[in-house]
């Protein structure tokens, strides 16, 4: 166990496995989600079970492998918002096959591993000042507690205000307030894995009032079609076709690399600044390990169909709970394996309640994001909001990442304005030339991306 470097991190083996159960917990409802959307009723060609099945492995696998290999504790799985654009951009707006949809993450995954492996990944993230790279895992934090609230029913949906107060009269929502105070209290008194006994609790008390149901079946054995669309990616035809180039296609490349890069780079910033791993200059120790799995992951993702595989958020969820070394994403990583025969029991707690047609909310887990989002944003005091120059561009990272639903367009905003902030001001030399590069990438990651839209509307 030396290698996990327990004391040197405060954590014990316990409060490891704790910490990879609660993380678990909080991203098992992509076991239902992800496939949900790929499959979309079946309208994309890609089997429902066949996607659980490639859901499972890719996140149990790349999640024990980054455990392991960098000793870190990030858990993966597959992205949300990467899937929806592989389904409603690539494979409905584009009219592509869902084999050259996949096709087109492993090329992008390719691109990012070249990336890694050329040392320009690790170079990009060093050269993020320290008030953005705090305002990242701020950003992050109400990134989070904003998904939680809208799970739990405390956030509704208005045609007039885009938001508002959601339905309290809800059991669904009752049950998720009862999770949240619960929570809030084992947090509040410091009681080791305390998250994790919230969502247990919860999950208790909607069976109890029957607002989630019992589980009627515990095992499932997957069929030899649950594994139809493992290594079915169709790489040439994603970007040839017809004896010619898919200008399209490139373009949700760029895209979907610039998407992938940035968001693996906020979460590992946010949820290792949580951790405590980052050093002085905001660096992580093994960083170039991580986000070679990071890459790799999204390749895996490509190849077995199950969109790009890519670091979770959720894995702040763990973090606070104690979470501190490589032990606790393997953890995870175990129990999505051991999910794919499980999966009926697992629908209970990290599934959700269907509240009408494609529209579930998840009482049970969301109070443990809101609090997380909580814990998160502790580090806001450290941003010296008098500073105009790193102020802005921390407070657009902060609210654009909820706003828009997506860390990469939050981390965009924050590097384009402080980068013109500083050139208008005529301070160059404070700039690293990285990040003038990398904000022209996100200007024109941006016009890409409405490119895109328009060639999916026309």
């Amino acid at each position: 166990m030396r290698y996990f470097k327990l004391k040197e991190r405060n954590t014990s083996i316990r409060t490891e496995i704790i910490a990879g159960i609660t993380t678990f917990m909080t991203m098992a409802y992509i076991i239902f989600v992800n496939p949900a959307i790929l499959s979309q009723g079946g309208a994309t060609g890609i089997p429902f079970e066949a996607a659980v099945i490639a859901t499972c492995m890719g996140a149990g696998l790349m999640s024990i492998l980054m455990g392991l290999l960098t000793n870190t504790p990030f858990a993966l799985a597959s992205g949300m918002g990467i899937n929806a654009i592989v389904v409603f951009t690539i494979i409905f707006g584009l009219g592509m096959s869902w084999q050259q949809a996949m096709g087109i993450i492993v090329i992008e995954g390719i691109i990012v591993t070249i990336f890694v492996l050329t040392g320009l990944r690790s170079m990009i993230m060093r050269a993020i000042p320290m008030g953005l790279k705090y305002a990242i895992g701020v950003g992050i934090g109400l990134f989070i507690a904003f998904i939680g609230a809208q799970e739990a029913g405390f956030v509704g949906l208005s045609s007039a205000t885009a938001v508002t107060l959601g339905d309290f009269t809800a059991n669904y929502t009752q049950l998720a307030a009862f999770g949240l105070i619960l929570t809030v209290i084992l947090v509040a008194f410091r009681i080791k894995g305390g998250i994790l006994l919230g969502i247990v609790g919860t999950a208790i008390a909607g069976m109890a009032f029957k607002i989630i149901p019992f589980p009627t079946q515990f095992i499932s054995v997957p069929t030899k079609e649950s594994f139809a669309t493992f290594f079915r990616a169709d790489i040439v035809g994603a970007v040839w076709s017809k004896g010619m180039l898919n200008v399209a296609a490139l373009v949700m490349i760029f895209a979907l690399f610039m998407t992938d890069f940035f968001d693996t780079m906020g979460t590992v910033i946010g949820v290792g600044g949580e951790a405590g791993l980052l050093d002085k200059n905001g660096s992580l120790p093994n960083l170039k390990r991580v986000l070679l799995v990071d890459s790799l992951a999204a390749v895996t993702g490509g190849l077995f169909g199950a969109s790009s595989i890519t670091t979770y958020i959720e894995s702040a969820s763990g973090v606070s709970d104690g979470g501190r070394t490589g032990i606790m994403p393997t953890m995870t990583g175990f129990l999505f394996l051991i999910s794919i025969f499980f999966a009926p029991l697992i629908a209970v707690v990290g599934g959700g309640v269907e509240i009408a047609e494609g529209v579930t909310k998840y009482p049970v887990t969301a109070p443990a994001l809101i609090v997380v989002g909580f814990l998160m944003m502790s580090v806001m005091s450290k941003i010296d909001f008098k500073d105009y120059e790193i102020a802005i561009p921390a407070f657009l990272t902060i609210i654009i990442m909820p706003f828009t639903y997506s860390i990469s367009y939050g981390i965009g905003f924050g590097f384009i304005s402080y980068t013109l902030i500083k050139l208008f001001r005529g301070k160059f030399r404070d700039l690293h030339p990285l990040m003038i590069i990398v904000s022209a990438l996100f200007v024109i990651a941006f016009v890409a991306e409405a490119l895109a839209r328009k060639f999916a509307g026309s």
